[in-house]
């Protein structure tokens, strides 16, 4: 069965938008983006909210700029080709290798587990990620912690009144100070 994780750049201080909706701190150098990069690489299907969605649109056009890096063109070249389900109520249509979920986030996931396929269902998005972690459907958390203190916005991590034991099975530390942590979710 696919597992369902969850990976995101977050600020040390556990948020993944500042309070002014700004990101700007997450801009990945070579060896944080290599990691990215080997991330989407492993993923079969990736879930995304509608503000994430439009903010990856980039990447749907990026691989027709040839004077972009290697790195950042072969990014390009597997986003690109990645297949995708948006999950909005505002938008009527989406482009490229993606398309619009029918359902709910329970049923499109009980689906997407069942379904032949390789590669792990990545979700992103701290909204819908929330809906999933309430719902117990996320098996990984994956963060690429800043070494920067946001002081408010988007939180990485859902609120909510439910423990949930993790075991570590990755860490990176990388020359720019930001560092790598995967998680299971212990069953």
């Amino acid at each position: 069965m696919r597992s369902v994780t969850y990976s995101m750049s977050v600020s040390l201080d556990g948020y993944i938008v500042g309070p002014d909706g700004g990101f700007n701190w997450t801009v990945p150098d070579e060896e944080v983006f290599r990691l990215a990069t080997d991330e989407v690489r492993e993923v079969g299907v990736h879930l995304l909210g509608r503000r994430l969605y439009e903010t990856m649109l980039y990447w749907e056009t990026a691989d027709q700029n040839p004077s972009l890096a290697f790195s950042t063109l072969e990014f390009a070249g597997i986003w690109k080709s990645l297949p995708k389900v948006v999950f909005s109520t505002t938008l009527s249509a989406v482009q490229g290798n993606a398309r619009l979920a029918r359902g709910g986030l329970a049923e499109e996931i009980e689906r997407l587990r069942a379904a032949p396929g390789k590669g792990h269902i990545a979700i992103g998005g701290a909204t819908l990620a929330a809906e999933a972690a309430a719902l117990d459907l996320i098996d990984e958390y994956r963060a690429r912690v800043y070494p920067v203190l946001v002081g408010g916005g988007i939180p990485f991590f859902p609120q909510r009144e439910r423990r949930v034991d993790l075991e570590l099975v990755d860490t990176r530390t990388f020359s720019s100070g930001a560092v790598y942590l995967r998680y299971r979710v212990v069953r």
